[in-house]
């Protein structure tokens, strides 16, 4: 069969994809009828970019969308299930990863380290080190998690038992929390907080959860940092607060449009550090999300369950739809 990929993937993948004797097919050009193109007489795609959501008016053949990585929002879902399209992603494989970058976020605001080197290499010595009287240490301080998952619980681990720092946390439910955390009402806990880090998924649910109101009850010295989706925060308020000198900073590794763009008012704010979504790569993370996307689409296209099934609804109407497409019918366990 044909596995369409969205963008390159390890060469651990494209070995499991071979030796199981499939046919890969890789994007050509950019944008959504680059993406419709790629996927018209593919039977899988594996995801690592957004999707249209029309895409199964222009993919007969589809059986599985597969995302390589945790979030399925680049994958329309609901349609998928609908037409008998199985889902699969890969949980927590990058909340190392991720975790540690959020961690990277805390430090370079508390200490200041990448503008000190740069004011060491173009200032000299003694501006540079001027960059230590506004320094800080995170012993003691507030840590605030939206969204305490994979992602959300190994940070918590990190700055609770390694910085001796205070953690809430809030989520859905505030039940099942690990032992270090505080569960806290968003509110409370943007007022609490001295960091506060975005890890949720999207939804309609926590889309611009991060508003104005929400903004304005940070103290002046605090810091925001997403690492979850851009549409979570509402990038106006933010900028607004950031110009204003209303909140300490953000360090952002997502928006509300990738890339961003060369005239985005972020751009030019002192109190920001901007990275292009990058939090959860690293050579372990991606190696993990090629070797296991790349097993469980042939698991799909061999009529197997996946091992990390998003939408175990859609299997019958996906044995429904192998058949109409004369593949052999999926296993029913």
């Amino acid at each position: 069969m044909r596995v369409a990929l969205t963008d390159p993937v390890e060469p651990i993948a494209e070995r499991i994809l071979t030796e199981a004797g499939h046919e890969i097919t890789r994007l050509s050009g950019s944008g959504p009828d680059a993406l419709r193109a790629l996927c018209r007489d593919a039977d899988a795609v594996m995801v690592r970019q957004k999707l249209p959501d029309d895409l199964l008016d222009h993919a007969p053949r589809l059986l599985a969308a597969v995302r390589h990585g945790v979030g399925v929002d680049m994958i329309p879902v609901e349609a998928c299930t609908a037409q008998g399209v199985l889902v699969a992603n890969v949980p927590g494989s990058n909340a190392d990863a991720v975790a540690e970058f959020l961690v990277a976020q805390m430090l370079a605001a508390a200490r200041h380290v990448e503008a000190m080197h740069a004011d060491h290499i173009a200032k000299g010595w003694a501006p540079a080190r001027a960059r230590s009287a506004t320094a800080r240490e995170l012993r003691g301080k507030t840590l605030g998690i939206i969204g305490v998952g994979d992602i959300g619980s190994r940070l918590a681990g990190i700055a609770a038992l390694g910085f001796g720092m205070r953690v809430l946390g809030h989520r859905r439910h505030a039940a099942g929390l690990p032992a270090h955390v505080a569960y806290a009402t968003l509110p409370d806990l943007f007022a609490e907080s001295d960091y506060i880090a975005v890890a949720c998924p999207l939804t309609a649910e926590t889309t611009g959860i991060v508003d104005a109101a929400m903004l304005a009850r940070m103290k002046p010295t605090a810091w925001l940092m997403n690492v979850a989706r851009g549409p979570v925060v509402q990038e106006e308020p933010l900028v607004a607060a950031l110009r204003d000198g209303r909140i300490g900073g953000a360090a952002l590794d997502v928006y509300w449009a990738q890339p961003l763009s060369t005239d985005h008012p972020l751009r030019g704010l002192p109190n920001v550090i901007l990275s292009p979504h990058a939090a959860g790569l690293t050579m372990e993370s991606v190696e993990t999300m090629s070797r296991v996307s790349a097993t469980d689409t042939v698991r799909i296209l061999a009529g197997l369950r996946p091992l990390n099934f998003f939408n175990p609804e859609a299997w019958e109407a996906s044995r429904a739809r192998r058949r109409a497409l004369g593949h052999a019918e999926g296993a029913a366990a």
